[in-house]
């Protein structure tokens, strides 16, 4: 399996989009999957307040596994990336993305009862690892 395949079907399988993400790349840079899942558990949901996409933050944590020990390319390749998710899907953040305040009880059950989870969710993880793909 692909990495990009990989990372949805984790997401499918329950994990969050920041642990998918990161966990479909981590091994190819030396870090265990089970080292990305327990790393990239608390930035799913946007760190669970609907900031920045948990898939983009899953995908800024291998970039800084391949560039971090370089300040200023590690900087370069955040802002590419940043720049061509928003390019490619709008924004990225969370909450611009879903359309609701997934901070809320109200915005959780909005996203909910209109699938976005299971539906829309699954797109920015592909989205976030095709554009890391192509990055790496």
């Amino acid at each position: 399996m692909n990495s990009i395949k990989d990372a949805v079907q984790l997401f499918e399988d329950g994990y969050m989009c920041s642990q998918a993400v990161f966990a479909a790349f981590s091994e190819d840079l030396g870090l265990s999957k089970e080292q990305a899942l327990n790393i990239g558990a608390c930035f799913g949901s946007g760190m669970r307040k609907g900031e920045v996409c948990g898939a983009c933050t899953g995908a800024l944590m291998v970039l800084g596994l391949k560039y971090g020990d370089n300040k200023a390319k590690s900087g370069e390749v955040c802002d590419r990336f940043l720049d061509e998710f928003k390019n490619q899907n709008g924004s990225y953040i969370c909450r611009d993305l879903l359309e609701c305040d997934i901070a809320t009880e109200k915005g959780v059950r909005y996203a909910r009862d209109n699938n976005l989870f299971k539906e829309f969710c699954p797109k920015m993880v592909e989205s976030a690892a095709e554009i890391l793909e192509a990055m790496l």
